[in-house]
């Protein structure tokens, strides 16, 4: 399986390149086109004065037909590509899996207890160890 990686930001709901541990994963999530019309990728509404995305919007809107999607509900059909050298047997792969954030606990090294944090889990084809890339940390 050969997975289509992105020309430009622009075609991504989701972006990571990022090393876990001794491995490395590049993952993203590519933007669907508008189930009304099919013309358009979906994409957050723009702000009238800067032209930029709004960040925290609420809704996908269609630049074509204007066709409104709730964004938990746009976001439940999408699949997030991953390229990924395993942290535990260097074992290089790619993989496909729907695009959802979960829960998971972790102990925080610097602390020593454990935190609740959000990722996207995934096995490695080889190991069968458990990979997580996760949402970024404030």
């Amino acid at each position: 399986m050969t997975l289509q990686e992105p020309k430009s930001m622009d075609e991504c709901v989701y972006f990571s390149n990022r090393l876990i541990g001794k491995g490395k994963a590049k993952a993203w999530v590519l933007k669907e086109k508008c189930p009304k019309c099919g013309k358009a990728l979906m994409g957050k509404p723009k702000d009238e004065k800067t032209g930029k995305p709004k960040i925290r919007a609420t809704e996908y809107i269609c630049p074509e037909c204007n066709h409104t999607v709730e964004k938990q509900e746009y976001e439940d059909t999408l699949k997030i590509n991953v390229k990924y050298t395993c942290p535990h047997c260097q074992h290089s792969g790619e993989v496909q899996f729907p695009f959802k954030w979960k829960g998971y606990q972790r102990l925080n090294e610097e602390t020593g207890k454990k935190q609740a944090i959000k990722a996207v889990r995934f096995q490695c084809q080889k190991c069968k160890e458990n990979i997580d890339i996760t949402k970024k940390m404030k």
